[in-house]
């Protein structure tokens, strides 16, 4: 068990990796080997008179964390649980154990552009499976998305659902155990809630509820997953970077607020410098 997880390999969540892997700690850091800098020129950041490419910001500081030693592993996170004496951090090639978890993943949440998405969110609509699994029992549901987070999704369903489909809104998909329906969607029908799918080859579905999981999991899924506090999809976070939910910190732009690099680096090396005191006081209690 690593004593801190983070994820994102950003400026916050690199700068977070410093400060607990110079505290003498085990710390991993997982990423998908994205970031929003990579086509951004940063022109107001400290010490660069002549500004720096995102990318190449991005790039020298998993270099720099790789020279202190820390880990990296560039994996899709597509879950996080709590188990006994911490978290688990669910990805696609195996899971790891943490005593404390940071989360830097920025807020990419995808929201597709279908006509009666938006009108239809909390009557039908949702983004997260394991808070909203429970009213849909013995439903016919539909998952929108084409990737691994999709599939965890519809898993994470199957054992309330009476039947499950995924909608890939016309893209591809890997093999699942799942009904699959790739015609590109063209509205969502109802009246007072969600009712059926048209298509644009003019089908349609009955479909009592939508579960949206477009591209990979962001920030606000983990939170929501893990009963963490939001502000319109922005976790929330107190001065030491601490959510609701003890051992669990965020920093960088899945907080919400000023998105610049210089907001990212300060919060990151704070909710470093909080985990470090957080394992501390738990082995002396221990």
């Amino acid at each position: 068990m690593y004593d801190v997880i983070i994820i994102g390999a950003g400026p916050a969540g690199i700068s977070a990796s410093l400060y607990i892997k110079r505290a003498n700690l085990n710390v991993l850091v997982i990423h998908n080997g994205k970031s929003s800098l990579e086509n951004a020129k940063i022109e107001n950041y400290y010490g660069f008179p002549n500004g720096i490419q995102g990318k190449e910001l991005y790039n020298n500081g998993i270099k720099q964390a790789n020279l202190l030693g820390v880990e990296i592993k560039e994996l899709e996170v597509i879950a996080i649980e709590n188990i006994k004496d911490g978290f688990s951090v669910n990805t696609v090639n195996g899971c790891f154990e943490a005593k404390s978890i940071i989360i830097s993943t920025g807020n990419k949440k995808i929201k597709p552009n279908i006509s009666g998405i938006k009108e239809f969110e909390g009557r039908g609509v949702s983004y997260c499976a394991i808070c909203d699994a429970f009213f849909y029992r013995n439903k016919d549901i539909a998952v929108i998305g084409n990737g691994k987070f999709a599939i965890n999704e519809a898993n994470e369903l199957k054992n309330v659902a009476k039947k499950i489909t995924v909608l890939t809104n016309g893209l591809d998909i890997e093999e699942c155990e799942f009904d699959v329906n790739n015609i590109k969607i063209k509205k969502i029908n109802g009246s007072t809630k969600v009712e059926s799918i048209e298509f644009e080859d003019g089908t349609s579905i009955n479909i009592d509820g939508i579960f949206v999981a477009l591209g990979e999991a962001s920030g606000s899924d983990f939170a929501k997953t893990l009963g963490i506090i939001q502000e319109e999809e922005s976790i929330k976070v107190n001065e030491k970077m601490e959510t609701n939910i003890k051992g669990v910190y965020a920093c960088g732009n899945t907080t919400g607020g000023l998105l610049q690099v210089c907001k990212a680096v300060y919060e990151g090396s704070v909710a470093g410098i909080s985990a470090v005191q957080y394992i501390r006081e738990n082995r002396k209690e221990n």
